[in-house]
């Protein structure tokens, strides 16, 4: 029998990195304090980590999946000062009212739809029981729960705003650093 892998995914804008509206171009990208140590604490604790990112820009027509490719490089290279990477980037392009190309449409890819969680699952034969979604948004949490994930919310990017009425307390924490820390120390 197969060993299915576990896997960590996250949200980049508001997680990963500072919130930027429409974040595409490398001059504007910036980590939130600890998030490289995070990827690496998970990554070696035996998690994949996985980005999962709705890039509604790319519909709307302010940049291209390249200008999203290029800064996923990017951040790969900026990893990897830290000893560490992600596995692999998905990302949706779509939104469901504006956009150009055929983008502006319904889709199972956007968050909080778990498709882009689903089809990681599928590519890397992951247990989703056994992973995590971290997120700054509502949609992230409801994604990772969608898919079968434990679900966690950081309050960095839109988090604030986001933990407000949040009835589980637990899901909640002040970065991705500290989710890590408490993933690795179960």
């Amino acid at each position: 029998m197969t060993r299915l892998n576990r896997a960590v995914f996250l949200d980049r804008d508001g997680t990963i990195n500072e919130e930027k509206d429409y974040l595409h171009r490398i001059e504007d990208f910036a980590f939130i304090p600890g998030a490289p140590e995070a990827i690496r604490l998970l990554k070696e604790a035996g998690f994949l980590v996985i980005v999962i990112t709705n890039q509604s820009g790319v519909a709307r027509g302010y940049f291209d999946l390249a200008a999203v490719d290029r800064l996923h490089r990017y951040i790969d290279a900026e990893l990897a000062g830290f000893g560490t990477g992600v596995d692999a980037y998905y990302v949706c392009p779509h939104h469901p009212d504006h956009g150009n190309a055929g983008l502006a449409k319904e889709c199972d890819c956007r968050k909080p739809l778990p498709g882009m969680l689903l089809r990681a699952a599928a590519d890397f034969s992951i247990d989703l029981a056994a992973s995590f979604m971290i997120g700054d948004k509502r949609a992230d949490l409801e994604a990772g729960v969608r898919a079968g994930c434990r679900s966690l919310l950081v309050q960095t990017g839109y988090g604030v705003t986001e933990a407000q009425g949040l009835a589980d307390q637990t899901l909640l924490f002040p970065d991705l650093l500290a989710a890590a820390k408490a993933i690795t120390a179960a």
